[in-house]
């Protein structure tokens, strides 16, 4: 593979944590693919390698583009709540979840708070509950409404509606989206043994577009790198786009630092 000689120096750096500050075309994928190659021929275990990548298209790029260079099948490459999902299914009895929970997309987890208001006397939408709800679960505290930011828990009711909804889904078997990652990371505190057994397995961890992570998927990241500190983020640092999802852009600028 062509490469530079930034793109071969980030490839080929495997001492400790490595921050990639990459713009838009300056061949980012190309690196990682690069980079995860190098890892296998110096003797990496193809299933030990963690790759999180913000969408299922581009965790499916890389999966095949690894497979026609060296015909190997990398388990561990997708978004976090993929990743989430799957040590959820593995690990999360010890936290009180069912490995066969069933996940929730947006409609069924709207219609299941819809259901929880009609026992609250508030005149707000079912859908800043949503909203509320998920901020707080990804480590968030405000959420944006016409007039401006507040605070989650200044909604009518918010922590008893809150409980309610848990106790709901809890009763279905079910997780919606952003449970994923809030009983991961509680999964990772509360438990030290599944935490060390995941630090160990993993022996090399990427992060593409860091600079999008949220508080949460930042430290499901350094929950599970803290030991080893085998870890590669790729981003630019100009091109955050998920601000409105909690995205916090200090997380790569702060990243030498942590």
């Amino acid at each position: 593979m062509e490469l530079n000689r930034e793109q071969r120096e980030a490839v080929e750096y495997l001492n400790g944590s490595l921050l990639v500050i990459a713009g838009a075309g300056s061949g980012k994928t190309r690196t990682i693919v690069a980079k995860i190659e190098h890892l296998i021929r110096k003797g990496y275990d193809p299933k030990r390698i963690l790759a999180i990548t913000f969408t299922n298209k581009a965790a499916k790029e890389l999966k095949e583009r690894i497979r026609q260079s060296l015909g190997v099948n990398l388990p561990w490459v997708g978004t976090f709540h993929s990743v989430a999902n799957r040590i959820l299914r593995w690990a999360g009895k010890h936290i009180g979840i069912n490995p066969d929970f069933v996940i929730l997309d947006r409609e069924d987890s709207r219609r299941v708070l819809k259901e929880i208001l009609k026992n609250f006397d508030t005149e707000l939408d079912a859908t800043l509950y949503e909203e509320a709800i998920s901020k707080y679960k990804e480590g968030g505290k405000y959420i944006s409404t016409d007039g401006g930011f507040i605070s989650v828990d200044s909604l009518d009711h918010f922590w008893e509606i809150f409980e309610s909804y848990q106790k709901r889904l809890k009763e279905l078997n079910a997780l919606d989206f952003s449970d994923l990652l809030y009983f991961t990371v509680k999964l990772l505190r509360e438990n030290p043994t599944v935490r060390e057994k995941l630090r160990n397995h993993f022996q090399y961890i990427l992060v593409d577009e860091y600079q999008d992570t949220n508080n949460i998927q930042y430290n499901i990241v350094k929950a599970l790198s803290d030991n080893h500190r085998n870890l590669c983020v790729v981003g630019d640092d100009d091109q955050s786009i998920y601000g409105f999802r909690g995205s916090d852009v200090r997380h790569i600028l702060n990243f030498s630092r942590d």
